[in-house]
Order: C-alpha cells, then structure tokens, then sequence
C-alpha cells in the first residue's frame, strides 16, 4: 500500500473521530440554550394526548438540572484538553494507557524482580522442591498457562496434560523452559488427497494407527493400513509409531490424545491435517519468571530428570 495514501487516511479518521467528537458536545451545549430560552408556560400543554387522559405539560427544567447539563459539557471540553480523546491527540496531560502499564509495570518489577532473581543461580529440580518458589510458580501458572491447560494442569482436547508425563517436545527442564520461552508451532500435513491417499486409504492407516495403542480397529484395514504407514506417517511419527519430541512429532502407541481416539476425529485429522500453536512467554515474562514457571510444570508430576552427561573414557595410557 501506498505510504502517502497511508497517512492520508490516517489523517482523514482522525480528523473525523475530532469533529464527531465536538460536534457531539457542542450540539449538546446548544440544544440546552435553545431548550432555556425557550417560552413556558407553567401549566400549559403541549397538545400531546395520550390513552385519553394524559398530556404532556411545557414545563422548564428546574435550573439546577439545567446547569448540571452545563457543568457536563465544561467538564468534557477540560477532560478532552486534558487527556487523549480527540484522535490522535495526546492531550496536555500526555497520558496513555500503555504509558500508566509501563509504569506499573517497573515499580512491579522493582517490587517483585528480586524474588524471582534469587532463584535463577539454582537449576530447575531444586527450584520445584522450594515451597515459596513453587507457590510463586502456581501463581504465574494460574495467570498465564491455566485458560488453555486447565486449572489443574489436566488439559484439554488440542491443549496438552501437563502432569501425565507424556511430552510432544520432551519434559527435560531444559526442554520445558524452551517450550514456554519461544513458544512451540506443530503441523500435521493433510494426507486425505490425491497423490497421498484416498478415502479408504485414510480409514486404513487410522485402524493400523488405533491398533498400535490397544484401540478398537478392523483387522482387514490393520494389514493394509500397516503397509500404507511407512510411506504415509513414518517419516514423522518413526517406523515404531513412537515419535520424535526432537521435532514434536506423537507418540502413536502410548494411548494418549491430544485431540481425540474417536475413529471420526482421527480421520479428519489426517484428511485435512491440524496445526497447533504456543505463543511464546519469553520476552514478556523474562529469564527469571521463566525459570520459575519452568520449575512449576516440570514437578507437576511428568517432567523428566535431564540425561547425565556420558562420561569420556579415560585416555589409554602410553608407554
């Protein structure tokens, strides 16, 4: 898009959200002067008649209401002088919302920054065994993790359980603390069109895919989908069916679902494929915050204990 008309039509709604606004406040001021100056007599009728019986009397406002009126309008010609409200205007004041959260935000960090802090020189274990660091930890979790994982950490169809130690990127601290700092993206390639496969090649592949973790499946689509597999899925989920967390590809044989063991649900998920995704918690909630989040989700009760370091072998002596 053109930069010019760009600015041109910025300028054009600000300037119209400016008039709209004044007018409005104007308009109101006048149609009270028109309203006062107007002639009333107490006592006389409008000629609006209602079930009979009932008219309308031209009475004036008492004067107190009025000036109210009045005041309203004064008080919102200072406010929009004052604060932002006639469009891109910043008011006298220069006050802004992202202003006041930033601001907020820093006595926060002041406040609350070295709590975090003291725990980052200590690896994530011995963070998930601090009561204070766990209580802290549930109450980031509780904030920004639970409206998709659940209260519990339990999950939800296409929102993982985190406590049942099944792990599509690895439950590893390490893992865990990468996941919620950059944020994961998974994606499950749609396979329900030619050249991949047709419509009974799909229900094939998810009767092998049911059998392999114990579930219902038709035997005669077992034999064939099982020789459809390794060209279909095992590039991604292994020639086993178990996976690759490397990569955040499933684990077909552990009975666990991110989205369901319905036979239907399953088929339309390899016809039309799924993506899913994790925004990232890293610059927003910082090393330290991470760090105790981290330490959180990993003793829930699924993390898993980082891989020790092979030892080298010792260097063979030289004569």
């Amino acid at each position: 898009m053109d930069l010019k008309f760009t600015g041109d039509l910025v300028g054009f709604w600000n300037l119209f959200v400016i008039v709209v606004v004044l007018v409005s406040i104007i308009g109101c001021a006048v149609f009270l002067w028109v309203q006062s100056s107007a002639t009333h007599s107490p006592g006389e009728v409008t000629g609006h008649v209602w079930d009979g019986d009932l008219q309308e009397y031209s009475n004036p406002l008492p004067n107190w209401w009025r000036w109210m009126f009045y005041l309203t309008v004064v008080f919102a010609l200072v406010y929009l002088a004052l604060y932002p409200g006639l469009g891109s205007n910043p008011g006298v004041f220069g006050w802004s919302m992202r202003g006041q959260y930033d601001a907020e935000m820093k006595v926060a960090e002041a406040t609350y920054g070295p709590k975090f802090n003291q725990f980052l020189a200590q690896d994530v274990m011995t963070v998930a065994a601090n009561p204070e660091a766990k209580e802290m930890g549930g109450r980031l979790f509780q904030t920004y993790c639970a409206q998709c994982h659940g209260g519990d950490a339990g999950g939800a169809p296409s929102f993982p359980n985190l406590k049942d130690g099944d792990w599509l990127w690895g439950g590893t601290p390490d893992r865990i603390k990468e996941t919620i700092a950059a944020g994961r993206t998974a994606v499950m390639t749609p396979k329900g069109t030619k050249p991949d496969m047709d419509a009974e090649q799909v229900r094939d592949v998810v009767h092998y895919v049911r059998s392999l973790s114990g579930l219902a499946a038709d035997s005669v689509r077992v034999q064939r989908g099982q020789e459809l597999y390794p060209q279909a899925c095992a590039a991604c989920h292994g020639a086993d069916g178990k996976g690759m967390t490397a990569a955040g590809y499933p684990n077909l044989t552990d009975k666990v679902w991110l989205y369901s063991s319905r036979e239907d649900k399953m088929i339309e998920i390899v016809t039309k494929g799924v993506q899913n995704h994790m925004p990232p918690y890293g610059e927003f909630l910082g090393p330290a915050k991470v760090h105790v989040l981290t330490a959180y989700v990993w003793g829930l009760g699924g993390g898993e204990k980082p891989v020790a370091p092979v030892a080298a072998a010792p260097a063979a002596a030289q004569n």
